[in-house]
């Protein structure tokens, strides 16, 4: 039992309103509320399962939603204002490292096209233009998506018919023949496959090795007047992603919870297969991958690294989707809630790394530290102006 339940530090409100899509990355959440974690700390979680990332970001902004899961570049298109709706936003912290996918149509596939280079030959030499999905204009997967085609050489506004669509809608689509491929969350990708529907040619750790991917996150102003309900939430959702990580067989649990209808209401086989890092593409290969689904590694994958915010402030500036440079580090700086996170990482016994900024390498050479993100925006010869 936490000091601050009883005291001047308990938290604002007991009930915490938190909305989710169904995605295999939303397990720490459903941990959190059934395992009992959150009862620790003085709030009950009451959990949502929505319908798309817009309906997310809109019940958010009306405080129909507490707090959400949130794709990383949602939470900053709304801070900045891409598409016109702005308002000062929270990330409370990362819920996940890697775990979405490319899927190509099996149709595709069958045609030779089996990756990048293929489907950058098709594109130059054919008058088709390819139909292709993500999950939301500013999000995750759209970034995901552009960046790996650009190290191709394909330009993703410019060679491709794009759109936005529900990860859940994925295969259906795919079934009907509405596109051609798409980025999603798991396990959509896996249930391409395992329908013969399409075939997984990219996994977004192949793109980015232990990339930022969901968040928890909320408004400013809920986190400003709820300061108390946040550190309750971040320490149930910090000791939830430390069971998930504690074996295999939790892992196998938190699918088989998951499964349930109110949730992803799909087979507890498939969804356990890629939360376990065990992957087949629907072409042949299958590997266990060693940068498959991570959730907590002693709180590195949870502390919400000014980095990892800065990076899709680039790619919304080298998409057009910003017209000018923000100043990205006091943006960072407002958004990224390192301090809610310190405490309630105390409050879960967690440790805290020592530098809010990281060093990655992208699989095309590309090295990502954060310090000089104008300089990074700017170094990409395929963006939307070219």
């Amino acid at each position: 039992m936490n000091t601050w339940l009883t005291g001047t530090d308990k938290p604002e409100i007991e009930e915490v309103r938190l909305g989710f899509m169904p995605l295999t990355d939303c397990a720490s959440l459903v941990i959190a509320s059934l395992g009992q974690f959150d009862r620790r700390h003085g709030i009950k979680i009451c959990l949502s399962r929505e319908n798309s990332w817009a309906s997310i970001r809109d019940r958010l902004l009306n405080g129909s939603l507490d707090a959400a899961q949130g794709l990383y570049g949602l939470v900053y298109g709304v801070q900045l204002g891409i598409g016109g709706l702005q308002r000062n936003m929270a990330v409370l912290m990362n819920l996940n490292h890697n775990g979405q996918a490319i899927t190509l149509s099996r149709t595709l596939a069958d045609s030779g096209i089996t990756g990048g280079e293929s489907l950058a030959n098709a594109i130059a030499h054919k008058k088709q233009r390819f139909t292709f999905a993500q999950t939301f204009p500013t999000g995750t997967h759209a970034l995901w998506l552009y960046y790996w085609m650009a190290a191709w050489g394909i330009h993703p506004l410019r060679d491709l018919q794009t759109s936005s669509v529900p990860p859940p809608e994925m295969v259906e689509r795919m079934s009907a023949g509405q596109m051609q491929g798409f980025c999603a969350g798991e396990p959509w990708n896996a249930l391409a496959v395992e329908r013969g529907i399409g075939v997984t040619v990219a996994t977004s750790q192949s793109i980015w090795p232990d990339h930022p991917e969901k968040v928890l996150t909320t408004t400013a102003a809920w986190a400003q007047h709820h300061p108390h309900s946040a550190r309750a939430l971040i320490a149930a959702v910090l000791e939830a992603s430390r069971w998930l990580d504690s074996s295999p067989e939790n892992r196998a649990i938190a699918a088989a919870l998951m499964a349930q209808p109110n949730f992803l209401d799909l087979p507890a086989e498939l969804i356990s297969a890629r939360l376990q890092g065990r992957y087949q593409d629907g072409l042949g290969h299958q590997w266990q991958d060693s940068h498959a689904l991570k959730f907590f590694a002693d709180g590195a994958i949870n502390y919400p690294y000014l980095s990892d915010g800065l990076w899709f402030m680039t790619q919304h500036k080298r998409w057009g989707m910003l017209t000018e440079h923000p100043d990205y580090h006091a943006v960072a700086q407002q958004v990224q809630r390192l301090d809610l996170y310190r405490e309630g990482a105390e409050a879960a016994a967690v440790s805290v790394p020592d530098h809010p900024f990281r060093r990655s390498c992208l699989f095309d050479g590309g090295v990502w530290e954060g310090q000089d993100p104008k300089r990074y925006a700017d170094q990409f010869t395929i963006t939307a102006q070219e």
